[in-house]
């Protein structure tokens, strides 16, 4: 999970014609689509991100792939982050959805010039209300290296508990790193005095 710094480009006119399928307070949420796989693929490729999330640059092809995989899968669903004019500045996504346990994770990445705003904590705080409030979901998890300071932040703002750590979880670098486990509870959102994001 990487948190929350924006150029629109040429690579961005796919969404300006997106529908927005969930709001929030700065920020609206449009189903990730085969169209996407450039933008996510540059997003996925910046070494700070790749570096906090512990990932490694793929082939567009993978991508492409990745996201046609995802397209299929009942238990995923993918969203680009977009500004109001519909400038795209992040990737975030519940998946693991287990229906029946009612559990799900949260991913979340940032483009590099659009971390430090604030649109990292909008667009959790968007999923989490889709998530409790459309869904029979009761436990939402999420993970970051423990030395991600931006992420941690993002994640107990938005209401998040540090449960634990997770010693020696990923491979970067060459070198392990710990994550960090944070969950939140249905009975732990509902607490939160904050606007919905059916409210936005």
């Amino acid at each position: 999970m990487t948190e929350d710094e924006g150029n629109a480009d040429d690579t961005y006119g796919e969404a300006a014609d997106r529908e927005v399928a969930w709001r929030a307070r700065t920020v609206g949420l449009a189903a990730v689509d085969m169209e996407d796989a450039e933008l996510l693929h540059s997003w996925r490729s910046d070494p700070v991100a790749a570096h906090e999330i512990g990932i490694w640059p793929r082939s567009l092809t993978a991508m492409r792939e990745r996201i046609e995989r995802n397209l299929d899968d009942d238990d995923r669903d993918d969203f680009l982050v977009l500004l109001p004019d519909r400038t795209p500045v992040g990737h975030i996504a519940l998946s693991g959805q287990n229906i029946v346990n009612g559990t799900a994770q949260i991913e979340l990445m940032l483009a590099p010039e659009h971390r430090g705003r604030g649109h990292g904590s909008d667009a959790l705080d968007a999923l989490v209300d889709l998530a409790f409030g459309e869904l029979p979901l009761h436990r939402l998890t999420a993970e970051t290296h423990t030395g991600n300071a931006p992420a941690r932040a993002v994640l107990t703002g938005s209401g998040f508990v540090h449960e634990g750590t997770s010693r020696s979880a990923c491979l970067h670098r060459g070198l392990r790193h710990d994550l960090a486990v944070f969950s939140l509870l249905r009975p732990e959102w509902e607490g939160l005095n904050r606007p919905r994001a059916w409210d936005a």
